[in-house]
C-alpha cells in the first residue's frame, strides 16, 4: 500500500536554518496494516505523515501509494490523490470553527459536485456512525473536545478512503477519549484499512492489533 524509499526532506535548504528533517528513510506498509510511527518531538513522524499525503514533497527519494508516485504529482493531482484516497485527522483537528459540524465533515466531498441530498446522507452516515450527528448543527467552536475529536473523525473518513493517517491523535485527549480513539483504530483496521499513527502516546505501544512500529530519532529509523 505505501512504499517510502531512500527519502530525505531538508527545510530550507541552503540558508542559515536549513534543517534536516528526514535522511534515507525506508519502510513499506501493507494493505490492511496497523502501524505505529513512534519517536519524540521533532523526530521526523509528521513530516512523513505530510509527504505520504503528498502535503509536501520529498527533497530525495520517492512515495508510492497503491502503485502511484505521489511525491512527484502536480498540486491539482495531489488534491485528487488526498480527495480520493487519503483520511487525515490532525492532531489539533483542524476544524472551521465557524462552520456547524455537518459543514466540517462534508468539506471533503464539495469538490464532487454532489447534489445536496447525497452530501447530507453521507455526511448523516459517518456521524451517526461516530455519534455525532446530534450536533450537526452546532458550530465547531461550541463543541466540547471529544465532540471535535469525533467531528475530525467522520470528516476524515466521510469519503471512505482506504488509508488513514493520524498525527498525534490523542495529545490533546484526557484517558477515556484516548481510549474511545483506540476503539475506533480497532474498528476502522478490522474494516480492511491501511492505518498509520504518529505518536509518542504509551498508550499505543502493547495493541495487539497493531502490526509494526517504526521508531524514528533524527529523522532516521532506528
Amino acid at each position: 500500500m505505501i512504499e517510502v524509499k531512500h527519502v530525505t526532506k531538508i527545510f530550507n535548504p541552503g540558508r542559515p536554518d536549513e534543517m534536516m528533517a528526514l535522511q534515507d528513510v525506508s519502510f513499506e506498509v501493507k494493505a490492511g496494516e496497523l502501524v505505529l510511527l513512534i519517536g519524540p518531538s521533532g523526530s521526523g513522524k509528521s513530516t512523513l505523515l505530510s509527504l505520504i499525503a503528498a502535503l509536501q514533497k520529498p527533497t530525495k527519494g520517492e512515495v508510492i501509494v497503491a502503485g502511484e508516485q505521489v511525491s512527484m504529482l502536480p498540486e491539482d493531482f495531489a488534491a485528487l490523490y488526498r480527495r480520493h484516497k487519503v483520511g487525515f485527522i490532525f492532531q489539533k483537528f483542524n476544524l472551521i470553527p465557524t462552520l456547524s459540524v455537518i459543514e466540517n465533515v462534508v468539506t471533503p466531498l464539495l469538490p464532487e459536485k454532489l447534489d445536496e441530498t447525497t452530501l447530507h446522507a453521507k455526511a448523516t452516515k459517518v456521524m451517526e456512525e461516530f455519534n455525532i450527528a446530534h450536533k450537526a448543527r452546532e458550530r465547531a467552536k461550541n463543541l466540547s473536545g471529544g465532540e471535535q475529536q469525533r467531528t475530525a473523525i467522520a470528516r476524515a473518513l466521510v469519503n471512505d478512503p482506504p488509508l488513514i493517517l493520524a498525527d498525534e491523535p490523542t495529545a490533546n485527549l484526557d484517558a477515556k477519549l484516548s481510549e474511545n480513539f483506540i476503539n475506533f483504530l480497532r474498528r476502522i483496521k478490522s474494516e480492511g484499512k491501511t492505518v498509520v499513527v504518529a505518536t509518542h502516546d504509551p498508550i499505543f505501544f502493547d495493541l495487539p492489533f497493531v502490526d509494526r512500529v517504526i521508531e524514528l530519532h533524527n529523522g532516521r529509523i532506528v
